[in-house]
């Protein structure tokens, strides 16, 4: 959420950075300063009115020691009438600054001065690449076909037990999966990321503090008579961890992974698109999350870039990084970079990874603080990433490196999953 302070300090430069998002409502920008306009008339009329009690009530007790009895009720009239004005002020303070909180969110973040412009993922600029498309042998087949083929996966049999998009990894299926999540959390607490395992429902709070309320509602199941909601990325519970806490600045930076399973509707998905591991309502993912002082958030995003690049990298999978502009950007995000892998068999480019830096959109909303050298306390920035999700890592690991021998694993992976290989012999 951005700050009210810094809104009216900055319109233009607000009302420019909006315009590079492509944001459709930039009359909101007058309204937060409208409405914090009567939040301040209001709390003045408050405060003198409460002033003007306290004045009355050290009056009377002075009037009533000198003896003046009479001059002592007239105060306590006004006293009576003071307070009774207060009943609606403060109820019109407090109705404004509701109005003024669900204005304000309603506000995206601003994209960092990075970010390119452009609209549509078309216009994303690519930073680099890596890995060569690999040559695969004539008649190759798409990783649903090499599913079937392995018996890895049951895209019929998730279909059966829930519906589509839930698929069920089977016998060597299920045992790459669980190998991809070791090696990713092994590789990121290598690097310094303390592991945690959070809840896999939030309450209303913490999908509000990540951005995920009001903004992308319909996109997550909701447990309607508890009122949680099922994560969409690790990113909700293990941000929220520090709600509400000032920390240290010794403590810094706070790095965590996590493995969580995530859950999306994705209303609207359909077509050739979502076929196999493309798109899914349930599948697996490790996160990276940093909570950093503001002055290095921007370094720490690109030393984050080069982590996931590096753990890409050791899978041998081709691989570009996308700088997204402004119109292709989260609600939430100052600047993304995406990763894509490139799918041989399907001959496309498959989103594996985004990391992203909210600056202190989300801190300011879950009050994530610091303490600073002066013993201020001032907002942290929050950075995340994925590290990796797992469905098309693994379509690409199958198409990529299937032979007619079978499907040739990468060295990283062969402790974890026990052999070199997947084949029918």
């Amino acid at each position: 959420m951005l700050q009210v302070q810094f809104i009216r300090q900055n319109k233009e430069l607000v009302l420019e950075r909006l315009a590079l998002k492509h944001f459709k409502e930039p009359g909101l920008v007058e309204e937060v300063i409208a409405l914090d306009d009567q939040r301040r008339k209001l709390t003045l009329e408050y405060d003198e009115t409460q002033a003007k009690v306290n004045a009355a009530s050290k009056e009377i007790g002075k009037l009533m020691a000198s003896g003046d009895k009479a001059a002592a009720e007239a105060r306590k009239e006004d006293v009576a009438r003071f307070k009774q004005a207060l009943g609606p002020i403060d109820e019109s303070l407090r109705s404004t600054e509701k109005l003024l909180q669900d204005t304000l969110v309603k506000l995206p973040n601003l994209p960092g001065q990075n970010v390119p412009a452009g609209k549509t993922p078309e216009e994303n600029v690519e930073v680099r690449g890596g890995g060569s498309k690999p040559s695969l042998y004539e008649g190759a087949v798409p990783h649903w076909d090499l599913a079937k083929q392995y018996d890895l996966i049951d895209f019929e049999l998730g279909n059966k037990i829930t519906g589509s998009g839930f698929p069920v990894y089977k016998n060597r299926g299920a045992r790459l999966q669980r190998a991809l999540i070791s090696y990713f959390l092994d590789y990121n607490t290598a690097n310094g990321y303390t592991e945690v395992l959070p809840p896999y429902m939030v309450n209303e709070a913490s999908a509000y503090g990540t951005g995920q309320l009001p903004d992308k509602e319909g996109q997550m199941y909701h447990v309607t008579e508890d009122n949680f909601y099922l994560i969409p990325t690790a990113e909700v519970p293990v941000t929220n961890i520090y709600r509400d806490e000032i920390l240290k600045e010794s403590a810094l930076p706070v790095k965590m992974t996590a493995y969580t399973p995530c859950f999306r509707r994705e209303a609207g998905s359909y077509g050739k698109d979502v076929r196999g591991l493309n798109r899914l309502h349930q599948f697996e993912k490790v996160e990276l999350v940093q909570l950093v002082r503001p002055d290095q958030s921007y370094a720490v995003l690109e030393e984050m870039v080069s982590h996931v690049e590096a753990l890409i990298k050791s899978l041998g999978l081709p691989y570009r990084i996308l700088n997204l502009c402004g119109g292709d950007m989260s609600f939430t995000s100052a600047q993304t970079y995406d990763f894509e892998v490139y799918s041989a068999a399907q001959d496309k480019w498959l989103e594996v990874s985004s990391v992203s830096n909210f600056e202190s959109y989300q801190t300011n909303r879950m009050k994530i603080r610091y303490k600073d050298e002066a013993g201020k306390n001032q907002l942290l920035h929050s950075l995340n990433g994925s590290s990796l999700a797992l469905p098309r890592i693994m379509a690409c690991l199958l198409e990529n490196n299937q032979t007619k021998e079978g499907i040739l694993l990468p060295e990283v992976l062969h402790r974890y999953f026990g052999s070199d290989r997947i084949s029918n012999g």
